[in-house]
């Protein structure tokens, strides 16, 4: 569905006035909603502040030499604590923060012992999503409503936004590296390890919120603990990555999700037209 930009507009206005603690919106009160200057003031509010409420996010002083391009659209986030946790382990369950079957969608538990893996895939099935998943502790929705900050603080949310309610934050890619600079590639599938509104961290340059995990602040899939070497708590760097800076790897190989999948699948399909007098429908041919 594509959003009109009085649509999307409508939208970030509503949130800058409900989002109170984000920023200060300045002194003058706002008119009330039936007056007429009320599309006025929300123009003028749009034009003022909005523009300028981007978070500012500032590349970290001391980084890794081996970490090539730290700037760029997303700043690295250096140095997290990072534990690793699977679908369907006893502490998550079985569903994700935006899906309540995540297990039945991925095909059952993602067993993390090497025993029962092989190529960062298991032995007894084949994943229907991407086994290349990680966790961050936010989410963009909350009981069916987006979040008022959401619009202000997603720097891709105007260009993912679909409709009110629905997550820009699901599937998104993000780059992790260990602390030797081997990158590796997963999809944001759930929220965690803890909360789901550090978005000054995970969008922002504040640090991590402490826990009881020694402030663990990335969750890691068995697939990628493989790729990288890392233990059951470890420390990684991570940043979000836009779909088109994503190389191949084994993060492309498998599931409904993956935007890699995806691709291939459209790629191998081309329509067209029936020869004249036909009923016109389109038929689709596969190429191979």
């Amino acid at each position: 569905m594509r959003v009109t930009s009085a649509a999307f507009l409508g939208f970030c206005v509503s949130s800058v006035l409900l989002a109170t603690g984000i920023c200060a919106l300045g002194q003058s009160p706002s008119p009330s909603p039936g007056s007429e200057d009320f599309a006025r003031y929300a123009m003028k509010l749009r034009e003022s502040k909005l523009l300028k409420m981007e978070p500012l996010l500032s590349v970290p002083a001391t980084t890794r030499p081996s970490f090539n391009g730290f700037a760029g659209r997303y700043p690295w986030k250096t140095n997290i604590v990072t534990e690793v946790f699977w679908i369907g382990e006893p502490a998550t369950g079985s569903r994700s923060a935006w899906d309540p079957e995540w297990e039945r969608h991925y095909g059952g538990p993602d067993n993390p012992k090497a025993s029962a893996r092989h190529d960062y895939i298991l032995n007894n099935f084949t994943p229907k999503l991407n086994p290349f998943y990680c966790s961050l502790p936010y989410n963009d929705v909350e009981d069916g409503t987006t979040k008022p900050e959401a619009p202000l603080v997603i720097r891709w949310f105007k260009e993912a936004y679909k409709k009110y309610g629905e997550s820009v934050c699901q599937y998104r890619w993000v780059e992790i590296r260990n602390h030797s600079g081997q990158a590796c590639y997963a999809q944001w599938s759930d929220c965690g390890p803890f909360g789901p509104d550090q978005w000054q961290y995970v969008f922002g340059n504040k640090p991590p919120a402490s826990n009881s995990q020694h402030g663990a602040a990335l969750g890691v899939s068995p697939a990628i603990r493989d790729f990288l070497g890392l233990s059951q708590m470890d420390v990684t760097s991570w940043k979000f990555a836009d779909f088109k800076d994503v190389p191949p790897g084994p993060w492309s190989y498998y599931g409904d999700n993956n935007d890699f999948v995806i691709d291939a699948r459209r790629n191998s399909e081309r329509v067209v037209s029936r020869p004249a007098g036909d009923d016109g429908a389109p038929t689709v041919i596969s190429q191979h």
